[in-house]
């Protein structure tokens, strides 16, 4: 059985728990997800599967997914579906975080800035000094300074999904989850630890 599906971010809304209490959650479209490539460990040294998340007949992202071979096999053009996805269970999320370009300190570190008041520079958004003397004469590694922001990928875990409607494919998880609405997350079987 695969361990991780292909999604599309569709946004976030509200629902009621199961207490009453308001939760947020996020909704996922899983699919629909075509076997592009089986792997065996005859041929390849290890057994897997390569999906594809196809939308309007067009690919959106590809995969791949370790597979136990005795529990099930599969075939070139078969649809995965999500069987891991049941109401209370946990996942991991894995997603590009939305890339926010070039930013300063105070947006990419959360620094306060400099006083806005009488006789200050007008420099209130530098992330001021940055190194030390004659000794050590540089700037240390770790620096925090203005870079790039974003656009990195995100793994958020033990995220519990609320609801999953087989039938239409969506999947509503507590919490949210990286990227922007359409962009493509990959839903994994939480790992144990």
């Amino acid at each position: 059985m695969h361990t991780q599906i292909l999604a599309t971010k569709v946004g976030m809304t509200q629902m009621y728990g199961d207490n009453g209490v308001l939760i947020p959650v996020t909704l996922l479209q899983v699919g629909p997800c075509k076997v592009s490539l089986v792997r065996t460990a005859a041929r390849d040294k290890y057994d897997a599967i390569q999906m594809q998340l196809v939308r309007n007949e067009k690919v959106l992202a590809t995969r791949e997914s370790r597979i136990d071979p005795a529990a099930r096999q599969y075939q070139v053009g078969e649809a995965v579906d999500a069987p891991f996805a049941e109401k209370g269970l946990k996942v991991d999320i894995s997603g590009t975080s939305k890339g926010r370009g070039f930013t300063g300190v105070m947006k990419r570190h959360n620094f306060h800035g400099l006083n806005a008041t009488h006789g200050v520079k007008k420099v209130h958004r530098s992330g001021g000094s940055t190194g030390q003397n004659t000794h050590p004469g540089r700037v240390q590694r770790g620096m925090k300074m203005a870079g790039q922001y974003g656009n990195a990928k995100i793994t958020v875990r033990n995220l519990a999904v609320a609801s999953y409607t087989p039938d239409t494919g969506l999947i509503a998880v507590c919490g949210a989850v990286p990227g922007p609405v359409g962009g493509v997350v990959v839903v994994r079987k939480q790992i144990e630890a």
